[in-house]
């Protein structure tokens, strides 16, 4: 880790401001409006939201993991943390036991932040906190905590791009790395298969324009680590579901052209995907390499390309 590199929240965790933003967003579980959804469930008393959380902490498993982006990864592993439940629910979710399923164990804050710790100890590179919006004020209390015991890591907070921006301005100075899904441009696609959000692309781009003002362009270091900044994903999907070739119009359009955008070519049916003929099958090599071609057309020039 360069001797310069402080991550963002230690400032925030010295001056008690972490602590206050985190009884702030707790506060919100009364009538929980932390995702899009606005459920306003009263988590606080044991009622579950659309995403299945209650007041409850829910983890799957915590690791260093090895399939992110290289520069998260490095040599060591991006320190991932799995939460459990999604406001999402995709259809076609790779990870659909944990995050429509439910699989997972019930940990207390200060696990949490023990996990935090523990990921720093073996030698991750970050703290990649995994479908984390329905627990964010759960994170930063641990995170308060784990700073208090010398977490030094860049804070990954890796989200399907489903955010409120309200939610996302109380953590400026928090995150060090967005890590969000651009997963649809269409309204209608993301409300056929992500259970009626129809409002996904229009929350989206304003959680991506609010990313980027607090974050700016994501660029390796030296060591080729990230530590700090904007790292958007697109899964290009069968059949322009995903309306890929207007998704990569939009990011060149409203960010700057070295944005970083991971293209990703791994769609496959998982789930109850197969039940829906459009993205019952893979990606074609045409269509995979036409995105590649998109991107490049309209100059974007921070791409993370995927072999074929």
């Amino acid at each position: 880790m360069p001797d310069k590199f402080e991550p963002t929240y230690l400032k925030l965790h010295r001056n008690g401001e972490l602590k206050k933003r985190a009884n702030e967003l707790w506060s919100m579980l009364e009538r929980c409006q932390l995702c899009p959804r606005n459920c306003l469930k009263n988590r606080i008393i044991g009622e579950t939201g659309i995403c299945k959380a209650t007041i409850e902490l829910e983890i799957s498993s915590y690791n260093p993991h090895f399939g992110e982006e290289r520069p998260l990864v490095g040599t060591n592993g991006s320190g991932t943390i799995f939460f459990t439940n999604c406001g999402l629910r995709c259809v076609f979710c790779i990870n659909w036991e944990i995050s429509i399923g439910g699989d997972g164990r019930k940990s207390s804050i200060e696990e949490l932040a023990g996990m935090m710790l523990r990921l720093q100890e073996i030698g991750c590179h970050n703290i990649n906190v995994v479908t984390p919006t329905h627990y964010i004020p759960h994170i930063l209390k641990a995170l308060d905590i784990a700073a208090g015991k010398g977490l030094m890591l860049p804070l990954v907070y890796n989200t399907c791009g489903w955010e409120c921006k309200e939610i996302l301005q109380i953590l400026d100075g928090v995150v060090d790395i967005y890590l969000p899904d651009f997963k649809y441009f269409h309204s209608e696609m993301a409300a056929k298969y992500s259970a009626e959000a129809y409002k996904y692309p229009e929350y989206t781009k304003a959680a991506l324009l609010e990313m980027h003002r607090q974050v700016g362009v994501a660029k390796p270091a030296e060591d080729g680590i990230m530590y700090r900044g904007l790292m958007i994903r697109h899964l290009v999907m069968p059949n322009n579901v995903s309306g890929t070739k207007e998704v990569i119009h939009w990011i060149a359009n409203n960010l700057p052209k070295d944005t970083y955008l991971n293209i990703m070519v791994q769609y496959r049916p998982e789930y109850n995907a197969c039940q829906y003929s459009s993205i019952a099958r893979s990606l074609t090599g045409k269509e995979y390499a036409d995105a590649i071609n998109w991107a490049k057309e309209v100059g974007l020039t921070n791409l993370d390309i995927q072999g074929f």
